[in-house]
């Protein structure tokens, strides 16, 4: 079997200027080609007189598995499919971060014959879009701690710093360490850390700004820490936004790529639903809208999380309505869900299987019941999957009035996903959004935790200590109880434990620490044991990545 690297180098891509004007009539003075086959799209595009017009599609997924959903191939293979049907279709990714890819998880290009190209580029350094957020974020650090040295006119308070350092590396090494040492001329010495770089403040704000103007203000906007009087200080009170903003002034265009059938992809912003808000860009969104007739877009893992902060952050925030939502499950992640060993997997197993399905019920419930949005389950087919698997599954959730369609976009391409393209569209035809929130803007931030927790993951309740109850207290009397929530948890489970599998109900949210984000305009509420600087495996990925001796990548995956 061919990996997904081999497939990609056998694609045939066009000129991605070429591909703009022919599919989107997009003028060649909007375009900054990098090479042949990637390209930056000028935010004049975004001020299309089409602007917003387009149907806008959600692609979710279940609690993740170690077998794998395949949520971006599924984008990939929905959008071709529906190119192929003859709709004007375009596709809008997330940029993948290179700590996964060196580590466990890998690239997020898609797979098989359903992918984003040139995929090495793509899922190493692409258009330097992370590298320059990363910078900015560790600029305005470098600042911070250069005028404490100076100083510290601003009286700011070193037991109070909130501003950590990133990088786009998992580094446990990096979680917790001291800054400064060596003397007075490495100014003062205090504790710090790493996050890596797409749970960075910073990218969340170049996601949802949708001009470089909005961007400056935000970035002006960060807090980095508090005075000995306990007063926040402003990225913009060390004049650090303007130098900002300028080393991302390329990075908040959008990244022209495309598929490997030569169609058009967004590739823009942020991974990490798990820790950070997970969503590509809204200025990649509303420009694909106003281009497509049907746009397809993704958020991180599964539908409680990605999803979740996709409406109740992202859409509330840039006015965005989706028109339906297609939420990917495999028959393998649901025999996991099920309490099947991850090694017996291939084997028909009809009764993990059924143990399994309220995983898929769970998410589609929230869907359908807490945002008010029509749903397509798609089955993303493996060669293993058996008809007696797919009968049941398409059964027992029957009762839903949901259409169920099996997929095959990884082995296929377009020819795989023909079914679900046009589910798609008679389903957007035929049925009415009727989108809302999991909150309200005017409940408070605990009301708005307790409601995600509640309502999304299906816990009793949240439980924190009087000393994160007093922060969330204080936070709503300064007057941010407006700002929506960025809940971090597991990805592997409804609750905060990654080991309870399928639909568990009656736990608890337990929240550990919140951070709040005055620049991206969220609460950071960080719940369990889940950490914003992942680690590496036991063996990561990085030990397989080489090159041959042509020069070639090898073993990216």
């Amino acid at each position: 079997m061919q990996t997904d690297l081999e497939i990609a180098r056998r694609a045939k891509l066009r000129n991605v200027v070429d591909l703009a004007r022919e599919q989107f009539r997009i003028p060649v003075d909007h375009l900054e080609p990098y090479g042949h086959y990637k390209a930056k799209l000028s935010p004049a595009t975004l001020n299309s007189e089409r602007r917003g017009q387009g149907k806008l599609i959600l692609v979710t997924a279940i609690s993740p598995t170690p077998a794998g959903e395949g949520k971006t191939t599924t984008v990939v293979g929905l959008g071709d499919a529906l190119n192929r049907l003859g709709k004007k279709a375009l596709i809008c990714l997330r940029e993948p971060s290179l700590g996964p890819c060196f580590g466990m998880k890998g690239g997020a290009a898609g797979g098989g014959m359903a992918q984003v190209v040139p995929m090495e580029d793509i899922n190493l350094h692409f258009t330097g879009d992370f590298h320059a957020l990363g910078l900015a974020h560790n600029l305005l650090a470098a600042m911070m701690d250069n005028h404490v040295h100076q100083g510290n006119r601003l009286d700011l308070d070193l037991r109070r710093v909130t501003w950590n350092r990133v990088v786009d590396l998992n580094d446990r090494a990096l979680r917790r360490i001291v800054l400064g040492l060596g003397g007075v001329g490495n100014s003062y010495p205090r504790e710090g850390g790493f996050e890596i770089v797409a749970a960075s403040e910073v990218m969340a704000i170049l996601c949802l700004s949708r001009s470089l103007q909005e961007l400056k203000q935000r970035l002006g906007n960060i807090t980095v820490g508090y005075s000995h009087a306990r007063e926040p200080i402003r990225a913009s009170d060390l004049d650090a936004h303007g130098a900002m903003a300028v080393l991302l002034k390329e990075a908040i265009k959008p990244n022209l790529v495309q598929t490997l059938e030569n169609n058009l992809a967004l590739v823009h912003g942020g991974p990490f639903a798990n820790i950070a808000h997970g969503c590509n860009s809204v200025i990649a969104t509303l420009t694909g809208l106003g281009l497509a007739d049907y746009l397809v877009t993704e958020a991180g893992f599964g539908a409680d999380l990605g999803a979740e902060k996709f409406f109740d952050i992202k859409c509330r925030k840039a006015g965005l309505r989706p028109d339906l939502v297609v939420l990917v499950a495999t028959l393998r992640a649901l025999k996991y869900h099920g309490g099947a060993d991850k090694n017996s997997l291939e084997r028909e197993d009809l009764e993990s299987l059924e143990r399994g399905i309220p995983n898929l019920e769970r998410h589609l419930n929230n869907i359908r019941n807490h945002y008010g949005l029509p749903c397509v389950v798609a089955i993303n087919g493996f060669s293993h999957d058996t008809p007696a698997e797919i009968a049941l599954l398409k059964d027992r959730i029957d009762h839903h009035s949901v259409p169920v369609v099996a997929c095959d976009h990884w082995a296929r391409g377009s020819q795989g996903s023909l079914d679900l393209a046009q589910t798609v569209v008679e389903t957007i035809a035929a049925t009415r959004a009727n989108f809302k929130f999991a909150y309200d803007e005017k409940d408070s931030l605990w009301e708005k935790i307790t409601k995600v927790a509640t309502r999304i993951y299906g816990a009793s309740g949240v439980v924190a200590d009087s000393r994160i109850r007093a922060r969330i207290r204080r936070y709503q009397k300064e007057g941010f109880g407006h700002y929506p929530v960025c809940i971090a948890k597991t990805q592997y489970s409804f609750s905060t434990d990654p080991l309870l599998r399928g639909a568990p109900s009656g736990h608890v949210l337990p929240v550990k620490e919140v951070r709040l984000a005055t620049g991206a305009e969220f609460l950071v509420v960080i719940c369990g044991d889940i950490l914003t600087m992942p680690g590496l495996p036991r063996r990561p990925a990085a030990n397989e990545i080489d090159l041959d001796e042509e020069g070639r990548v090898v073993g990216l995956f």
